[in-house]
């Protein structure tokens, strides 16, 4: 009997710990002006911005100008399919390059489409490969694109059409040149990003990465702060590995409690407002987030650990945004990321949350759908809780005499007595 009341005693302290550890991070967080910015309001607003930003993520009447010295009919054909096309307008037609290129150089055109003087001549002869050159404004990815998609699948729309007109003059029938030159015929279907938009394709896993580095860094500065004055939030008898534990948790569920309503705004209703690709259910969606928010939370404290000032999280959010997101896989094909990089990616929760809530969210996939990402985030949550348990236990051990710490609320009470 002794032995279950003194078991009890030891689960309602560890609680009551826990839950002091909880409060007393809420209330380090609303007092802390620079860590509310951070987690409330970049957390709101960087989604708002990136998704106005890229509201109209497809260009469509982007200027270009023509140089034709074929002046052919052959030509002629393929600057009328381009023209009439919802991506470019030919805007000026030139008479040489030198004409073009200052159009180019002034911005007035984001593109230049050349044909040479023998253009016509080797596609009628088929002796020689008939060449186009375009030229691009590499100052805007979707300049670049537009131009580039529009003159592209023009390009093989005429491509198909001297094949067939080449097996007509041979002899051969309609059908069975058509059959030749397309064997079988396919509709298109856009499933995933319908306006094919750099934003649409983009800010989904932009908006996962603002979850993650805007809890990295407000962690990251709180902590900091601590270092700095040299106190704590939780009681000043500490000293257990269990307490480590319980700190670990009780801050975790502080940062999860305030994100899981964050992520709720960003992940579920900002894609319904701006019209992102959000097939996945709600429900789902919820469901994926938990691991993440605490993968991402002890993630945070782990890191957080080694900042001795509350300036430091800054420059870990500056270096580490850029390399987060394109290791990720998502801005840059996994494929091309090396090997080193690519083993790297997997020790940050943003990467598989990244994978996971694109699945779920923009492919209409299920947890069980998702599993591989799903379960890797329960597998970091358990390592990084271990790791800033680890470290949080080497902070808080009595030998550490220099970061002794307070309860900051008992002292201005005592300090008000």
């Amino acid at each position: 009997m002794n032995l279950l009341k003194q078991i009890w005693s030891d689960i309602t302290n560890a609680i009551s710990f826990a839950w002091q550890v909880f409060t007393d991070t809420i209330y380090a967080i609303f007092h802390d002006s620079g860590v509310l910015v951070i987690f409330v309001v970049a957390g709101l607003a960087y989604p708002l911005l990136y998704n106005a930003l890229y509201y109209n993520n497809a260009l469509t009447e982007v200027p270009i100008a023509v140089v034709d010295h074929s002046g052919s009919p052959a030509s002629t054909r393929f600057l009328r399919k381009l023209d009439a096309s919802h991506d470019v307008k030919i805007e000026y037609r030139c008479t040489s390059m030198l004409e073009a290129e200052r159009l180019l150089r002034s911005q007035k055109v984001h593109g230049i489409i050349y044909f040479p003087t023998e253009y016509e001549a080797c596609i009628e002869t088929a002796r020689d490969v008939a060449h186009i050159s375009l030229y691009l404004d590499m100052t805007s990815f979707l300049y670049m694109k537009a131009v580039f998609m529009a003159a592209n699948m023009i390009m093989l729309e005429e491509m198909h059409d001297i094949q067939i007109d080449r097996y007509v003059r041979m002899g051969i029938g309609d059908e069975i040149a058509w059959s030749l030159v397309q064997e079988l015929q396919y509709d298109e279907v856009k499933l995933y990003n319908e306006t094919d938009g750099y934003g649409t394709f983009l800010i989904p896993a932009v908006l996962v990465l603002i979850l993650h580095q805007t809890l990295l860094f407000g962690t990251c500065m709180l902590l900091g702060t601590y270092y700095e004055e040299k106190r704590r939030v939780f009681t000043g008898n500490a000293h257990h590995w269990s307490h480590a534990v319980l700190i670990c948790l009780g801050m975790s569920l502080a940062f999860t409690t305030i994100y899981i309503g964050l992520s709720a705004i960003d992940l579920v209703l900002i894609p319904r407002i701006f019209s992102l690709p959000h097939l996945g259910s709600m429900i789902e969606i919820m469901k994926f987030t938990i691991p993440f928010l605490l993968a991402t939370s002890f993630f945070s404290i782990f890191v957080a650990g080694f900042m001795h000032n509350r300036e430091t999280g800054m420059v870990v959010l500056l270096s580490s945004s850029l390399i987060f997101l394109f290791i990720s896989g998502v801005s840059w094909p996994q494929a091309s990321i090396p090997k080193a990089w690519l083993y790297l990616s997997y020790l940050f929760p943003s990467t598989w949350g990244i994978h996971g809530y694109i699945h779920i969210n923009s492919m209409g996939a299920t947890i069980e759908g998702t599993a591989r990402e799903y379960y890797s985030l329960w597998a970091l949550a358990i390592f990084y809780f271990l790791a800033a348990t680890i470290q949080m236990y080497l902070f808080i051990k009595p030998a550490n005499r220099k970061h002794v710490y307070k309860n900051p609320r008992l002292e201005r009470y005592l300090n008000k007595k």
